[in-house]
């Protein structure tokens, strides 16, 4: 049953993608089919995973389809929770797709819904691989789906640049992957994943773990390899950066969890650099993050934030089995699993959201978007959810989600290797500094561009996303903000059938203390109860409240007026309210070493019907370091050592023969050196 569902699914994406290459975007129904279609096939690989976490672990031999050895499919538990995921954040971002593609002019041409469907099924089909080809395979296609998408808007300054870096580090990620399966295959043998899982540990397999936790760090945005999300995101178009961010990434964490089951115990010594690399990830991308003047920027790089902060759960699962402690290891992969599950959702809901919002305002400027909780109600309410999750506030699962995190990196003292525990306190450090950044990142944006007030007061509210399917998909992303903390014992439950793959065994059900009650794993430490959340908070904000006007005679109702504060200086313009720019600005000093905050003066030309001679202002910038001091000089010996190859290409044979003849001779000295 599950495997005709998947082929379905898959003739539907299929069938979804041919409509829009052939039809496009000319006629209304060639527009919104391809998406209606990756609803259909989302809905039924959502009830492919469902089953297939209740159910026994399945492998489907389909012998020479991709014209390889033997292509394997395998339905397992672990491969079911990643599918649904999938397949229900497939059906809210297809909705929303349908509702934000209505308008004639917003979509042109061809492949939009064709690269968007080929995502969908690249991800499916990885999840599914249980061979090494069919994985490599669909994870190429998935890069190409990356590049198609950020390719569409090329006309646009900086688009294509960020195409071609979403390209190249994709590719990057998938020549690690390539060079791990190899060092794999060789020793067993075999290209099926499931033989690899009796290796013995060597240098050779401690060298392949390490380049597969290589090449899925390329794909979510590990440093150094983050430098794609801020630029590739944003050049997506509408909903797609959401299918990007809060669905297809999920294929990288879903390779580190699935070959560390099949690998087992990684080397000490990786545990330790994951940890260390996944806390500075972390701090990095909210710190760039929260300075950011356009949204897209801010949301792509609370991705990066994200992605360090699963890494670290990864880490801490990675030291408890290098060091033989199961309860570590099962506490760190739980916690980061329920923030892949935050991530999903929350990420889902804030592109979401902002496709239908900077559509309508032309401009993803913070400075420009101001009140969209006003102008757009819906939209307005789904990206306030999604900033309350990423911020982690209660009651939403990203509180949950926080919560495990920073009690799994606690239990550094159950781990006696003095390495394992520095990195696991420096990882801390860092999550807790991360954590506290992003709320300053995401309240920004809940206070200045959800609730602030829009200096286009008469400009009418766009009913982009109050079309029924647009409030569907919305819905579909925002709600489970919510929902996931309310049900999040039942959640768990989920995940730790979808992890005992890895664990062996349910140790992750350690954390339910009782069915209202959890805790991480290890019994006698700090306890949580998020469903009660839901009742104790509202009660308490009830009480508070009462109290407060009773005490205050009313007198808290009574709107009081003052003039709004402003600066005396002449050259001051613009609206009187606090800018997004403005509240950002102390960060930028506070962390100039890490931002390599710049600041300059500029010669500002007065306005004409201004009685002015002008006035001085200051501009600052930020610095991407990893841009500056990595990528920056590797280019540039990069394109040195092409021009000098360059040269060498004269075009005449005898200059041809001599390179080949001083090959050789290399070539022999080398071999009889080695003997």
């Amino acid at each position: 049953m599950n495997g005709v569902l998947l082929i379905a699914a898959l003739a539907v994406w299929a069938a979804g993608a041919g409509v829009d290459l052939l039809v496009g975007a000319r006629r209304r129904w060639g527009r919104l089919a391809p998406y209606g279609a990756g609803a259909v096939g989302s809905a039924l690989v959502c009830a492919v995973g469902v089953r297939s976490v209740l159910g026994a672990r399945h492998v489907f031999d389909l012998g020479t389809t991709l014209a390889v050895d033997h292509t394997l499919v395998q339905l397992d538990p672990l491969a079911g929770l990643f599918l649904t995921l999938t397949g229900g954040l497939g059906v809210a971002i297809s909705s929303c797709f349908v509702a934000w593609a209505l308008p004639p002019d917003r979509v042109r041409g061809h492949a939009t819904a064709a690269a968007y469907l080929l995502v969908l099924g690249a991800v499916t089909v990885i999840v599914l691989a249980a061979d090494a080809f069919t994985f490599l395979f669909a994870w190429e296609a998935l890069t190409l789906g990356f590049y198609a998408l950020t390719s569409i808007q090329r006309r646009q300054p900086g688009t294509r640049r960020a195409s071609w870096l979403t390209l190249g580090i994709g590719k990057v990620g998938g020549g690690a992957l390539l060079i791990g399966f190899l060092l794999l295959s060789g020793k067993a043998h075999s290209t099926s994943l499931s033989a690899w899982h009796h290796l013995a540990h060597s240098p050779t397999t401690d060298a392949a773990f390490a380049l597969v936790v290589v090449g899925c760090a390329a794909k979510v945005g590990l440093v150094p390899f983050h430098v794609w999300l801020p630029s590739g995101y944003p050049a997506a178009p509408g909903p797609a950066r959401a299918a990007m961010a809060g669905l297809a990434a999920n294929v990288g964490f879903y390779g580190l969890w699935r070959f560390l089951g099949i690998l087992g115990a990684p080397p000490l010594w990786l545990a330790v650099a994951v940890l260390v690399i996944g806390g500075l990830t972390a701090f990095g991308g909210i710190a760039f993050g929260a300075v950011q003047g356009r949204l897209n920027r801010v949301v792509a790089y609370s991705s990066v934030e994200n992605a360090g902060l699963i890494l670290v759960g990864y880490g801490v699962a990675l030291a408890g089995e290098a060091t033989g402690h199961p309860g570590v290891a099962a506490v760190g992969l739980l916690a980061a699993s329920l923030q892949i599950l935050a991530h999903a959702v929350a990420k889902s809901a804030l592109f979401g959201a902002s496709a239908f919002v900077e559509s309508d305002f032309g401009t993803d400027d913070l400075e420009t978007l101001r009140g969209i909780g006003r102008r757009h109600p819906v939209s307005g309410a789904a990206f306030g959810l999604g900033s309350l999750t990423m911020a982690g506030l209660p009651p939403t699962i990203g509180f949950v989600s926080e919560w495990f995190m920073l009690e799994a990196l606690l239990q550094e003292f159950r781990v006696h290797q003095l390495a394992v525990r520095l990195s696991m306190a420096f990882a801390g450090a860092l999550v807790a500094l991360s954590l506290g950044l992003a709320a300053l990142a995401f309240i920004r944006l809940i206070g200045l561009t959800v609730l602030g007030r829009s200096p286009e007061t008469t400009h009418p509210r766009s009913a982009d996303d109050r079309n029924p399917l647009g409030v569907l998909g919305l819905g579909l992303l925002a709600l489970p903000c919510l929902a996931l903390s309310a049900a999040a014992p039942w959640v768990i439950r989920y995940l730790g059938r979808g992890l005992a793959v890895v664990l062996g065994g349910h140790t992750a059900l350690s954390a339910l203390r009782s069915p209202w009650v959890l805790q991480p794993v290890f019994p006698d430490f700090s306890i949580l109860s998020p469903s009660w959340l839901f009742v104790v908070m509202p009660i308490a904000f009830a009480t508070v409240t009462s109290a407060t006007v009773v005490l205050s005679r009313r007198g808290l109702l009574r709107v009081r007026r003052v003039p709004a504060w402003r600066s005396a200086t002449s050259g001051v313009a613009g609206a009187d309210e606090y800018s997004a720019f403005g509240y950002a600005n102390v960060l930028r000093h506070v962390l100039s070493n890490v931002l390599g905050s710049r600041r300059s003066l500029v010669h500002v030309e007065p306005e004409a019907d201004e009685d002015l001679h002008g006035h001085v202002a200051v501009e600052t910038m930020v610095v991407e370091p990893v841009l500056a001091y990595l990528y920056r000089p590797a280019r540039a010996v990069w394109l040195w050592l092409a021009t000098g190859t360059k040269r060498l290409q004269s075009g005449r044979l005898d200059a041809y023969v001599g390179y080949m003849l001083v090959a050789l001779l290399v070539l022999l000295v080398i071999v009889a050196t080695m003997r």
